[in-house]
């Protein structure tokens, strides 16, 4: 009876010890998944791009984004007046740009199944005209391209290694920068949300094959906040704000506009300011100090020339003295 049973053991022990190293190799090979906290009220940290954020900057300014020549000639018509006209004063903030613009404060509060009380989404509530976002968890496909686009877009998201990713398409067309600069409709953003501690930060990529010539990467933090209280959304109204003008008037400047006053106003060359894919990396900053020490000689020598040659003036005043 030993003889019989003793394969049989052996054969038991291997077949465990098979099992503990598969599940030891597939713990080390599968990637592991931690599900952050982010329930709660986060205030807006406004660190980065402070003015781009609020009213924001000159017309024209456009460094640091990677906007092609079609997103230059089209922000260079862009006129803010626009969006005093009665269809435009109640337009949110697109996906795009409605994590960053005028804050926002927002709460982030969890979408759980009624019957199994699985996290399935989060809901971000706080966004400039209300377009507020839902994230979905529970691994749904994103919808037909064909499908309706809205500022909020359609966004899902998956844990891993304590960060949240998530991907939004189905965006409507709006702005990346409040200079006139935007996003198309056929752009996809994907946020890496991280937490440390009380402090949450996101990084934003936004790929755009119609207006960008490469990925357009920037981040935002939050504080947690308990004394905070995003307040109920409220409707907006539409006003005739420019009454003197006629229906379907749109405030634009003409093609060709080149605005200039960021240049003038820091005394830089016109064509750093123009923006591209070459403006966002650092050693871009080594260009514009020698194409400003260029047009500085440029001032200078032109400065000698003038004061080289005679002035008309002096000369029609000595001819009158005599």
């Amino acid at each position: 009876m030993q003889n019989t049973q003793l394969p049989r053991i052996a054969w038991a022990w291997l077949l465990a010890a098979a099992a503990l190293m598969g599940t030891q190799a597939f713990a080390q090979t599968a990637p592991p998944t931690q599900v952050i906290d982010l329930a709660g009220e986060w205030a807006a940290r406004v660190h980065e791009d402070a003015i781009y954020r609020g009213a924001g900057g000159f017309l024209g300014d456009y460094e640091g984004l990677p906007i092609n020549a079609a997103a230059r000639q089209m922000a260079e018509s862009w006129d803010a007046d626009v969006l005093s006209q009665p269809e435009r004063n109640t337009q949110a903030h697109p996906a795009v740009y409605a994590m960053r613009g005028e804050g926002p404060n927002i709460r982030i509060s969890e979408i759980r199944d009624p019957a199994t009380e699985q996290l399935i989404g989060l809901r971000i509530v706080g966004m400039f005209g209300r377009a507020d976002r839902t994230v979905w968890l529970d691994g749904r496909p994103h919808p037909s391209a064909y499908a309706e686009h809205t500022w909020d877009g359609f966004s899902t998201g998956t844990f891993h290694d304590g960060e949240l990713t998530v991907t939004t398409t189905h965006m409507k067309m709006g702005v990346l920068q409040k200079v006139g600069v935007y996003a198309s409709p056929y752009s996809v953003m994907t946020e890496h949300y991280y937490r440390h501690g009380l402090y949450l930060t996101m990084v934003t990529v936004v790929d755009d094959p119609i207006y960008l010539e490469e990925p357009f990467v920037r981040s935002q933090t939050w504080v947690l906040d308990t004394n905070q209280n995003v307040g109920p959304a409220l409707p907006w109204e539409a006003v005739d704000e420019l009454a003197d003008k006629q229906v379907g008037w749109v405030p634009h400047y003409p093609l060709g506009t080149k605005h200039t006053e960021l240049a003038e106003k820091y005394d830089i060359p016109f064509e750093t300011t123009r923006g591209g894919a070459e403006t966002t990396y650092p050693e871009y900053q080594l260009k514009i100090r020698r194409m400003r020490a260029e047009m500085q000689a440029k001032k200078e020598a032109a400065a000698r020339d003038a004061a080289a040659r005679p002035d008309p003036k002096a000369k029609s005043d000595a001819k009158a003295k005599k």
